[in-house]
């Protein structure tokens, strides 16, 4: 019963991804996936991968993207580090964010996933460490 509960690894909690739209020098609009610390503890050695997956609505054939993995050393309480630029052509899609950090010496990790479709405008809210508006997944 110990092992199990220690393969599951804590509950991870006060920590979100957030997708947020930014102007870009074209004029045109970039989604950007961001990762927020909102805990009282310093999160370090964190890894993100990020695939997208799901059904194309039109042909009906499955669709994975290819998975992204990105590394951020430190994230400081109450603040937010942008992961990547996120493709409005995958919105239909499953986006999922796989995180994993160290608090201290023990490692946390938690999928957070983005529903297809779930990327817009009317479910943004404004996001404080941003000082945007967005989705944000807690």
């Amino acid at each position: 019963e110990r092992m199990r509960s220690e393969l599951m690894g804590p509950k991870v909690e006060d920590v979100a991804v957030a997708v947020v739209p930014e102007k870009n020098e074209e004029g045109g609009t970039t989604h950007y996936v961001y990762l927020i610390n909102f805990r009282d503890d310093i999160m370090e050695g964190i890894i993100i991968t990020s695939v997208g997956y799901g059904q194309n609505v039109k042909s009906g054939e499955k669709v994975k993207t290819s998975m992204l993995r990105h590394t951020i050393e430190v994230l400081l309480p109450n603040e937010a580090a942008k992961i990547e630029p996120i493709m409005e052509d995958v919105f239909g899609l499953s986006n999922e964010y796989w995180v994993s950090f160290w608090v201290n010496q023990t490692m946390y990790d938690k999928k957070f996933i983005f529903l297809p479709e779930s990327i817009q405008e009317k479910n943004f809210k404004m996001i404080p460490q941003l000082n945007r508006k967005g989705l944000m997944i807690k």
